[in-house]
């Protein structure tokens, strides 16, 4: 069965086609972040526009890398939400009007579970059930994952997520946009040890985060080096952009393994665009060879949002026998720009 996905919920327009006895079989995607980067982060509105411009081409080079033609399609699916509204809008309708077009049945995909199920797209992937640390956009959680669609959540941030934890430090620091990746290369030139900084919530007893006040105590730094004169100071700065990247992992990797721990599972998977940083993944692939346990990562190129998790989402939800693929649906739509993942589990027996 071959289905072509679309995603679109902020600013990457990510479009694949996923087989599912073959896997993924070409997907190409287009990153906003040179436009975005005049204006230090997302700009909604020029976001949709762009992905107007840009959907329509990736759609025939990934029709065209695949060598499947429309008519050999078997279904549509699409990111439905959450994200930016104007650009799920985009996504969303385009899919369903070539979905509508060719006859085709239409899958609403939830954004975070394409980013969940995301690893089973490497060369090597984890058997279920598994933890899941999911670090994307304004998102934190642990969840339990014992299959497609049986999700139960552990723990999630209070307020700010990790990205958001990367991102709004960066500005603090002077970087540019994205934050995250500005912040973990300045970081690299550092000595973490320079500047003590907090680990919310590191010792809660439970599985919740929280980054606000790790926000606030580089804000506070940055004063203090600004009333000392070395604000300007590159290895000032590269030293707390390291102390702060290594609080974020503690935190991360802490909670991780006490998720573990809770649920007696041994395998770990990272998935979202904090799932890149190259700390995160040597720590927590060091703590669980100790252990005894494995961690999965996605494939690097795979981490940011793209369209080939929204595709083998799909193909996965369609194995799992949770599509009725006989309903051909109408051309109408809605999205859901704010949208729980529990919304899409498989009820409880």
């Amino acid at each position: 069965m071959l289905i072509i996905g679309f995603e679109s919920s902020c600013d990457e327009t990510g479009v694949a086609i996923a087989c599912t006895q073959r896997g993924l079989l070409a997907h190409a995607l287009y990153s906003q972040i040179a436009m975005h980067r005049e204006y230090g982060g997302v700009v909604p509105e020029l976001a949709s526009r762009d992905h107007i411009r840009r959907i329509v081409p990736l759609a025939r080079e990934v029709l065209q890398q695949a060598h499947v033609k429309p008519d050999e399609l078997n279904a549509v699916a699409y990111t439905a939400g959450p994200g930016l509204a104007g650009a799920l809008l985009v996504g969303a309708s385009f899919a369903r009007s070539f979905a509508w077009a060719q006859g085709l049945p239409a899958i609403a995909i939830h954004h975070l579970e394409g980013h969940l199920l995301s690893p089973l797209l490497a060369d090597e992937v984890p058997a279920f059930p598994f933890v899941a640390l999911l670090v994307s956009g304004g998102h934190t959680q642990l969840m339990q994952v014992d299959g497609v669609g049986r999700y139960r959540l552990l723990g999630e941030t209070l307020d700010d997520a990790a990205g958001e934890a990367f991102d709004k430090s960066a500005k603090l620091l002077g970087l540019g946009y994205p934050g995250g990746p500005e912040l973990s290369r300045l970081a690299q030139q550092g000595d973490p040890r320079a500047f003590t900084l907090p680990r919310p919530m590191l010792h809660s007893g439970d599985l919740d985060f929280s980054f606000s006040g790790l926000k606030t105590a580089v804000m506070t730094q940055m004063r203090k080096l600004h009333a000392a004169g070395e604000d300007t100071d590159i290895q000032q700065r590269a030293n707390l952009a390291a102390a702060t990247e290594t609080a974020i992992v503690d935190v991360l990797a802490a909670k991780s393994l006490q998720a573990l721990k809770q649920t007696g599972l041994k395998t770990l998977v990272v998935a979202g665009g904090v799932g890149a940083n190259r700390h995160l993944r040597a720590h927590l692939q060091t703590a669980l060879s100790k252990m005894g346990g494995q961690v999965f990562f996605p494939p690097m190129h795979l981490c940011t949002d793209n369209g080939a998790m929204i595709a083998w989402a799909a193909a996965l939800r369609v194995q799992a026998g949770l599509v009725d693929l006989s309903d051909v649906q109408e051309a109408s739509f809605a999205v859901r720009p704010r949208w729980d993942l529990q919304d899409v589990c498989v009820p409880a027996a």
